[in-house]
């Protein structure tokens, strides 16, 4: 199957580059069926939790309870919630996010340097998925491996701006401490061990890659999406929002919330592998991006992820004769190659992966 991953099917069209053309209706390509197109009609005011993680690893008892059940609550009602005091400089969060908005303000020829192909999407790509004619999102991107160690490869990263590598080292090493402590969070909640997710993904020998979402402005954005609707296939993901344009929407009750960022905030969100490892007391929930009319958008979306090729199941603990193991065991491997085929697509994969089918 891998085969059918070594080229794209079409010529690559950068959307930027469409974007500054000056261009006023969008290409077909780019036009959603209109059941998918986003509504930009009044919401209700309501937005996704936020988890202040001061008190994470507080020596206060109460403290650190009070705040594992509201990550517990947000991982269970939502999927998703807004981390504050976090720990990471918002300075480095600054100077990261816009280091990489000037690596897409580079000449076209600067960045094709990295042009990507979908043998291991690294580079700077346009497109997710191999279908050919498929219609695509409003989006251009920048994907980079940074764990394991033996897979992150320093000259794919951009040379320019010359501050890029150095921000991205020291930035992806502050995430991922993040992350764990994360993880471990949501161990204890779960009733695991607290290295019990940790250990599942692998130990220390676990994946690690970055996604650079750049949307740019777009004539007509109620007929597309920067990004369509998705659940994160890997364990989980810190997003770095632009700081001042809203524009990922999360599914509740069939509706679509637009998330307001919190300022200096990470976006958590759980992944597909870390709801088949709670045997779908976690939630991996649905979530797309729209873009805007007159302003471009900058995001960096952070994946903490299992080990490539261990297997992934419900943790034994959290399966019973009342709650059967929901998931069939698969390594992540086998389930990314999925929408590294066929794009975004809803929740299809997780719930065909259920192993009651």
């Amino acid at each position: 199957m891998m085969n059918c991953l070594q080229s794209w099917p079409e010529p690559v069209v950068r959307v930027q580059s469409l974007s500054e053309s000056g261009i006023r209706a969008i290409p077909d390509r780019y036009i959603k069926p209109p059941s998918d197109r986003p509504g930009f009609e009044n919401q209700e005011h309501v937005d996704i939790p936020v988890v202040d993680l001061k008190n994470l690893f507080s020596h206060d008892h109460t403290l650190h309870e009070e705040t594992l059940k509201l990550i517990s609550s947000a991982c269970k009602e939502w999927g998703f919630f807004q981390a504050v005091n976090h720990g990471i400089s918002h300075e480095l969060m600054k100077c990261t996010r816009e280091v990489w908005r000037e690596f897409f303000n580079l000449p076209l020829e600067v960045k094709q340097e990295y042009a990507n192909a979908p043998t291991t999407y690294e580079g700077y790509g346009s497109r997710l998925g191999v279908q050919k004619g498929a219609i695509l999102d409003w989006s251009d991107y920048f994907f980079l491996h940074y764990l394991p160690v033996y897979l992150r490869n320093p000259s794919k990263w951009p040379s320019l701006p010359s501050s890029c590598r150095d921000l991205m080292s020291e930035y992806g090493a502050e995430v991922v401490k993040l992350c764990g402590r994360l993880l471990k969070a949501m161990s204890i909640s779960l009733g695991l061990k607290e290295d019990y997710l940790q250990n599942a993904f692998g130990g220390e020998d676990i994946g690690a890659c970055l996604r650079v979402n750049f949307y740019p402005k777009c004539p007509q954005p109620d007929l597309t999406l920067g990004l369509s609707s998705h659940s994160d296939p890997g364990g989980m993901t810190l997003l770095l929002p632009d700081h001042d344009i809203a524009g990922l929407q999360v599914r509740k009750n069939g509706k679509w919330i637009t998330v307001k960022p919190v300022p200096n905030a990470f976006i958590v969100n759980v992944g597909d592998q870390i709801q088949v490892m709670s045997n779908a007391i976690y939630k991996s929930v649905e979530h797309r991006v729209i873009v805007n009319p007159v302003k471009d958008r900058v995001s960096l979306a952070f994946f903490y992820n299992p080990k490539s090729d261990l297997l992934i199941e419900p943790a034994k603990e959290l399966v019973s004769e009342d709650r059967p193991a929901l998931y069939s065991p698969m390594t992540f491997d086998e389930y990314r190659l999925y929408i590294r085929t066929y794009g975004p697509r809803g929740k299809t994969q997780v719930e065909f992966s259920g192993s009651n089918r």
